[in-house]
């Protein structure tokens, strides 16, 4: 299963905390929706990136449009990206994920096989992926950006064989001197998306973990709850704590003594309208946090 799939899976668990609050979820991502078909970023201008995650979380609350007005308008937009020829790898990976929430024909076979390679493009000399076409090393988030849109575009790479031996040493090159992840090699400390990003590249790839990789995420748990973004981040973060809360999952560590304080961190970043902050010093909420959010919510329903 793709790790799209598996937070996705997860995220539709944020109904058995949200109750009736469900609702206004829908409210709010449906609020965001631009008269172009896409959904809008916090300028409130239609995006390509907020609207990928908008589909998902729409999809994770189970209100995806699908046969009307708006779902046709959705596609349409999509379609005005073609094979993604114009686009950033970043954007790049945010079109294969999005047509990934539309049915499975809608996406024509010729443009998918372009948006692959296109994707496939970014590959670094040192067989990982870098945001930067032609880099000499990959990171971490590339690496994981890469093989999320493959499996997207329904081509994952298989976990054995050199492309994926290559990806895998890519990763365990990228480890910091205090045990996390860094997107550049030879760093003293890690950062806790970039070690979220590895793990779940590792996995995907079937690889074991090094020792330490969980114990490192734990040690970013903030005393009032959530997870810090680094060692010496000063308050935790929704981005933070929803990638944690998916890694250590996956990787069957203990985490739940800390579930109230969890939620009672979560429940600080959500608002009146349907959404949730990024964090404590974050004023406006959007499609991407409210989308970790019903992560990091669906971790803590179970």
């Amino acid at each position: 299963m793709s790790q799209r799939l598996q937070m996705l899976q997860v995220a539709r668990l944020a109904r058995r905390t949200l109750g009736e609050a469900a609702d206004l979820v829908v409210s709010f991502l449906q609020s965001l929706a631009a008269p172009g078909g896409g959904y809008c970023n916090r300028g409130g201008r239609q995006d390509l990136y907020y609207t990928s995650f908008a589909l998902d979380a729409l999809v994770a609350i189970d209100a995806l449009p699908t046969g009307n007005e708006q779902a046709a308008l959705t596609r349409c937009y999509l379609e005005t990206f073609g094979d993604g020829s114009e686009l950033d790898f970043v954007h790049r990976c945010c079109l294969a994920r999005a047509w990934a929430s539309q049915p499975v024909d809608a996406f024509p076979a010729d443009r998918r096989a372009g948006l692959l390679a296109g994707v496939t493009r970014h590959r670094a000399a040192d067989g990982g992926y870098n945001s930067r076409a032609g880099a000499a090393r990959g990171t971490a988030y590339g690496c994981f950006l890469a093989i999320n849109a493959c499996a997207d575009l329904r081509q994952p790479f298989a976990d054995s064989g050199p492309e994926a031996e290559a990806i895998a040493a890519c990763v365990q090159s990228l480890r910091a001197a205090d045990g996390g992840w860094s997107n550049a090699g030879d760093q003293p400390e890690g950062s806790t998306t970039a070690t979220a990003a590895a793990i779940a590249t590792l996995r995907s790839l079937g690889r074991p973990l090094p020792h330490g990789a969980s114990e490192w995420l734990l040690a970013r748990r903030h005393p009032a709850g959530g997870f810090t973004a680094a060692p010496d981040a000063p308050i935790p973060d929704l981005l933070s704590t929803a990638v944690s809360l998916h890694a250590l999952d996956a990787l069957d560590v203990p985490w739940r003594d800390h579930r109230e304080s969890m939620l009672d961190f979560i429940d600080t970043l959500w608002t009146a309208e349907g959404a949730f902050h990024g964090s404590w010093a974050d004023d406006e909420p959007d499609a991407e946090y409210t989308f970790y959010g019903l992560v990091a919510l669906g971790h803590c329903s179970v």
